[in-house]
């Protein structure tokens, strides 16, 4: 049992999805992601926004800068647009599988000279974006009865990756057979095209010979 309970949380560790980075933006330029979500999975994003000061060469916090926050599912819906503080998070659940665009922007206009910004942002999906403390304050969880919940979420992660594994390999099983068929009907194509290019060729000649009466 326990050798299962370490493969599962190592497989969830591996499917599970966390990313940490920061990136330069403008204060009037808008920065895009795509994350690839299962269905009805939280997502959760830390942010900080800092400003480049010009005097100290270094980026440092400036409350007034808002940030604002869009997310589109796969079906081009928005689910989620707010403008949030300067630094933050915000939570969304994805009810649709694929690709799910995130996109940031600050809600200055080059009020303050047209600096660019330091964005730190740090994406969880999945069974990481819980917090566990608050699980077991909230639910009044001991040690065990929260590692239990720990191991039926993790589990819970894994069904929806390969839910969403198998969904992504049957859309890729219909655009192959319909790559295929498209391929199958152009080369019909072409064929039909050649034999009357040469059924016209041959009537061609023929009153050709016959007006030079040479047949």
């Amino acid at each position: 049992m326990s050798f299962l309970r370490q493969v599962l949380i190592a497989a969830v560790a591996l499917l599970s999805v966390s990313h940490a980075l920061y990136f330069h933006i403008a204060e009037t330029e808008r920065k895009c992601f795509i994350e690839e979500i299962p269905d009805e999975t939280m997502v959760i994003g830390n942010y900080k926004v800092q400003l480049f000061d010009p005097n100290t060469k270094q980026y440092g916090d400036f409350p007034s800068i808002g940030m604002h926050v869009e997310v589109k599912d796969p079906e081009e819906k928005v689910i989620l647009s707010k403008l949030y503080t300067s630094e933050g998070r915000f939570t969304f659940t994805s009810h649709t599988p694929g690709e799910h665009l995130i996109c940031l922007y600050s809600n200055s206009t080059a009020w303050f000279g047209g600096n660019q910004l330091r964005v730190h942002l740090d994406i969880q999906v999945g069974e990481h974006a819980q917090d566990y403390e608050k699980v077991a304050a909230k639910d009044k969880l001991n040690e065990l009865q929260l590692r239990v919940r720990q191991l039926l979420d993790q589990v819970e992660q894994i069904t929806k990756e390969q839910n969403y594994q198998r969904y992504r390999e049957e859309r890729f099983r219909q655009t192959s057979e319909s790559t295929n068929s498209r391929v199958l009907w152009w080369a019909v194509a072409q064929i039909a095209i050649l034999v009357v290019t040469g059924f016209w060729q041959m009537r061609h000649l023929k009153g050709f010979f016959e007006a030079k009466k040479l047949v």
